[in-house]
């Protein structure tokens, strides 16, 4: 567990997980990405499911696993609406890669939407390389796919 200015990032229970469902609009807004919350992630690769939890209640989340070949993939990272621009997205990046690297991973993976630029702009701020994959997600569904080596070393800028 990590705890840094009251804010502790542990592996994610399934009460957390439904907690995060549940307040699933301070974490996305407008978007509904219920659908990509999936129980099983939590239940299955819980050891690189974390949230970071405060006395207010959970200001983020970062869902991924260690893939066969060494590949730490995050499935899914938000942060509540309060809690942007502090560095949660940072230090729950942090948490996962050193989680992943525990488990043999040698490398970071993630993808978004090519429209999602915010988090476009995260990774490649967290020294990701970016490519953009035609057809990544079917037919004409470009989506924007980022990889680098580990360890993940970075600090505020």
């Amino acid at each position: 567990m990590i705890v840094i200015m009251g804010i502790h990032i542990a592996p994610a229970a399934v009460a957390d997980f439904h907690k995060v469902l549940n307040d699933h609009p301070r974490y996305w807004g407008e978007r509904d990405l219920r659908s990509l919350h999936l129980l099983a992630m939590v239940q299955e690769f819980g050891s690189t499911c974390l949230v970071a939890r405060a006395e207010d209640g959970i200001h983020g989340y970062i869902f991924g696993f260690v893939t066969p070949n060494g590949t730490g993939y995050v499935h899914l990272i938000a942060t509540r609406d309060d809690a942007r621009g502090t560095g949660l997205g940072r230090r729950l990046y942090t948490a996962f890669a050193e989680a992943a690297e525990r488990h043999g991973a040698r490398q970071l993976k993630a993808i978004t939407s090519i429209e999602n630029t915010g988090s476009i702009a995260f990774h490649r701020r967290l020294g990701f390389d970016t490519k953009i994959a035609d057809d990544y997600n079917g037919p004409g569904q470009a989506m924007a796919v980022f990889h680098r080596e580990l360890p993940l070393n970075v600090s505020r800028p």
